[in-house]
């Protein structure tokens, strides 16, 4: 089964390129790109396409959650694509918006921000927002998340069924799946140092558990078009693990909840701006339509015509 489907009939170029808020964009072998230029701190962000894909893992995939309704395998359509940040927040731009920096490992300013608790990104994001107007940068929801971090992929991991610390940032004295064990760097590294994922987004696993704009909850058993989780809830998710986490909680599927309060070493954030193109039309999400064959089209955007 693939891990995506596209419609063909569906424009994926968005409208509009480049958005007012880019200082600079362009189109490379992974598809469209734009980049946000503040001070002297500069982000890329990548386009994802609208799709199709099964979120969530199957049940035998090695060390997943216990709980069957945490990562149910699930059909999900998202009818509109987005744009993502290409990295996770780094200090540089945390600081260049507020000021300060609250993170526990200063080494180097590409580093993740990490130390911030969901409801500090709420303040940076409308700081931000307020600077940049046009951009109403947000977190993604999990759906979101989940769909880029696979990028097209489905297995455990974007890289395959199995991780190395030379790809991802996590305890390497506690691999994934009997994985042979391997470097434990006890801190981040510098974001956008370690490979990219097929959609060219770096360190979706491991570094930094990432917040996403969504209530934690188990997941429904159904098809769900444009999902953006429980409309209450005592925890904000967060996705792909940590520089010292295990390598099961930098799985795609893997899933955490934490109070938006909390601030911890090891969570920090990427953004999406707004996306004002038009949606994908509506349509049924089914098992069947995610077995269709995708069509030869670049995932993380098309050419325009």
């Amino acid at each position: 089964m693939p891990g995506i489907t596209l419609d063909p009939a569906v424009a994926f170029f968005p409208d509009p390129f480049p958005e007012p808020w880019a200082s600079d964009w362009g189109e490379d072998d992974l598809g469209l790109w734009m980049g946000m230029t503040l001070g002297e701190v500069r982000q890329v962000f990548r386009w994802i396409a609208p799709g199709r894909f099964l979120m969530g893992s199957p049940p035998e995939e090695p060390e997943r959650e216990e709980r069957e309704d945490r990562e149910v395998q699930h059909a999900v359509r998202l009818s509109r694509g987005f744009w993502l940040a290409d990295t996770v927040c780094t200090q540089a731009l945390w600081q260049a918006v507020t000021g300060a920096n609250p993170s526990h490992f200063k080494d180097d300013a590409r580093n993740p921000v990490e130390s911030v608790s969901w409801d500090d990104v709420q303040a940076f994001l409308s700081e931000l927002n307020r600077r940049v107007p046009a951009l109403q940068a947000r977190l993604p929801s999990e759906a979101e998340w989940e769909y880029a971090c696979r990028a097209g992929t489905t297995t455990p991991f974007s890289f395959g069924d199995n991780i190395t610390p030379e790809q991802v940032n996590y305890d390497g004295n506690q691999p994934y799946a009997g994985g042979e064990k391997g470097l434990y760097r006890q801190k981040t590294v510098p974001a956008g140092s370690l490979p990219a994922n097929p959609w060219g987004l770096y360190e979706m696993h491991g570094n930094v558990w990432e917040w996403c704009a969504d209530w934690d909850g188990d997941y429904p058993n159904t098809p769900q078009v444009d999902p953006t989780g429980p409309q209450t809830g005592g925890s904000r998710v967060l996705r792909g693990g940590s520089w010292n986490s295990l390598g099961r909680y930098a799985r795609c599927a893997d899933r955490l909840g934490n109070e938006p309060g909390v601030r911890y070493r090891g969570i920090g954030f990427r953004f999406a701006p707004g996306q004002s193109g038009p949606a994908e039309p509506a349509g049924r999400v089914s098992e069947k339509s995610l077995a269709e064959p995708a069509p030869t089209a670049r995932l993380a955007g098309q050419p325009r015509k």
